[in-house]
């Protein structure tokens, strides 16, 4: 796990910033995002992301755009198969829902509806209560 983390951050450093310039700020964002619990068997909600939206064709990185109860965007939200990593795979030039980030989590997934793989979460917190928005 200690050569997974390295690699998922160089990953990131590289993350497009111009995207950010068109995403919503607001939910729901325009075609092609798609609100996850839509597209699989799981919650609107999901406690910790939020209401998540993404655009099927990026999959399964992402990025998934994630929503508190207002609506207001709150953290951008990749999810990268840790066996494509070990494999050598990169994910490169992924855009940011916003491009201000005040902190960042990854953390492992053993995997869900949607990115069955087990994979690293990666989420990018837009302000500093955006974390507590979406725990809730």
């Amino acid at each position: 796990m200690r050569i997974i983390v390295p690699l998922v951050f160089a990953a990131f450093a590289t993350a497009g910033m111009a995207w950010a310039d068109t995403a919503s700020t607001t939910a729901p964002p325009a075609a092609p995002f798609a609100q996850v619990s839509k597209l699989v068997a799981l919650p609107d909600f999901i406690p910790g992301l939020g209401t998540l939206y993404v655009d099927p064709a990026s999959l399964p990185a992402g990025p998934f755009l994630a929503y508190d109860h207002d609506g207001k965007l709150s953290a951008t939200v990749y999810m990268v198969p840790l066996d494509d990593l070990k494999n050598g795979s990169g994910f490169n030039d992924l855009p940011l829902g916003e491009d201000r980030v005040t902190s960042v989590d990854i953390y492992y997934n053993a995997g869900h509806p949607g990115v069955e793989k087990p994979h690293a979460h990666v989420v990018l917190y837009h302000d500093a209560g955006a974390r507590d928005r979406l725990a809730q």
